[in-house]
Parts: C-alpha cells; structure tokens; sequence
C-alpha cells in the first residue's frame, strides 16, 4: 500500500548513507523525492534506483554549507511545488578533534552544515510545509543526546539541533505539522567508515546500524495516523561496535 502516494518529500543528504536509504523507502511508499546533495552523480543513481521502483523523483545538487545555494534550493521549491509532505534534513558532517587544539574553522564549517543549513531551509519552506500539514525530520545522532570525547565541535551543533527540533515542534505542532528528531547510533555510512579509517580502527559494518534500519523506523513514523506523533527516536546497534 502506497501510504505516502502523491506526497512531496524533500531528503537532503540524498546521495549516501542514511539520506539515500530513507529516499529510497520513502519513493517505495509512494511519495515523489527531490533528491538533494553536493554531487549530482550520486543523485542520479538513487534517481535511477527510484525510477526502478516506480517512484518519481526531482534532482537538486547543492552544498547545504552554502547559503547561496540554499536560497536557490528553497527558490525552486517555492517555484515547483504548492506546498511540501516531508523535509528530511539528513545532510551532516562530523570532524573529529579535542577541544584543546581542533580548528575553529571545523566548527564553523560543521555549524553550517549541521545547525545553520537545517535551519534555514526550514525556515524558507516552513509555508510549504504549512500548506500541506506536513512533517519535518532531523537527523540528529547519539552524539546529540551524549558527547563522547573527540566529538565536542559535532556534538555541539547536533546538541543545538535537538533544540530546534523541540521548539520547532512546540511552535508548528498547531499548525498540524509533526517534528522528529532520530538519533542514530554508529551507522555503515561512508563518513563513518571514513572516521574509523581517521583513528586507525578496524571498520566491521556488520557489527553497526544499517542505513536501512534507520529509513525503515523514519518511514514507519511519517505513515502513523494523525493520531500520532513520534518525537524522538533512538536506535543503536544491536552488537556494540569494536
């Protein structure tokens, strides 16, 4: 059953990891995805996974980082669609670091990626979303409830994330618009791999969360009954990672 037919549902973050997989479950509830990322050649595979499944899909390629191109991302989405179903903020980055030598120049760039892009784009489209009832998704992480020892600039912005959420969620929720922040433990993206490769561990992706685990728990809460809002959400991994 096509629970999300003839929804409009913006990813962000579309091209890997968690974004892809929740795209991907999103089009095979029925929705029509405008796919956004930094480079168009992944967007145009999911693209091309979506047509196979028979869901329609739009590309936009932008840097969430950049607030030129969230103007011209929002422009279009004003100019394409009456209103919006779903926005998923799923773009992120993380750079590791101590608080006692890490760059400030890191911070800044994870704060506009992380806190700043969400934001504003929410806040350009939030008439979209108002037209629709819609619903706004976060993808925060583990590190956003609790911050681990070389994480503080990332979890910093992913702490300030969840604040958003909150108040956001407490101004729209009238509005009928529901707001969920997931929390993802260690997942088998490629930043994460990337991450293990940085502090010369072993990277097992079997013994971490899956894109798909969290795209199945994001789609199933976006279908609930409007009798229903799923706040928070939180899933780990099952085996504790090495």
């Amino acid at each position: 059953m096509k629970l999300l037919a003839d929804k409009i549902a913006v990813v962000t973050g579309a091209g890997s990891g968690i974004g892809k997989a929740i795209a991907l479950a999103l089009g095979e509830r029925g929705a029509t995805l405008v796919l956004v990322g930094r480079r168009r050649a992944p967007l145009d595979e999911v693209q091309a996974n979506l047509m196979a499944r028979g869901a329609k899909s739009h590309c936009h390629p932008a840097d969430v980082a950049d607030r030129d191109d969230i103007a011209r991302l929002a422009e279009a989405l004003r100019r394409d669609f009456d209103g919006l179903d779903v926005m998923v903020h799923s773009a992120g980055l993380v750079r590791l670091g101590d608080v006692a030598e890490a760059p400030a120049d890191d911070l800044d760039l994870q704060y506009r990626t992380n806190l700043l892009a969400p934001y504003l784009l929410t806040q350009a489209t939030l008439p979209l979303i108002r037209r629709r009832q819609g619903q706004i998704v976060f993808v925060n992480s583990s590190a956003g409830v609790a911050a681990r020892a070389h994480v503080s600039q990332y979890a910093a912005t992913k702490h300030a994330l969840k604040a958003v959420a909150d108040s956001l969620r407490a101004e729209v929720n009238g509005d009928g618009i529901r707001v969920l922040s997931v929390f993802p433990g260690q997942t088998a993206t490629p930043a994460q791999e990337r991450l293990y490769a940085e502090q010369g561990r072993p990277y097992r992706a079997d013994r971490l969360l899956q894109p798909e685990d969290v795209a199945s728990v994001v789609a199933h809460s976006l279908c609930l009954p409007r009798t229903a809002e799923v706040t928070d959400l939180h899933i780990r991994p099952m085996t504790k990672p090495d």
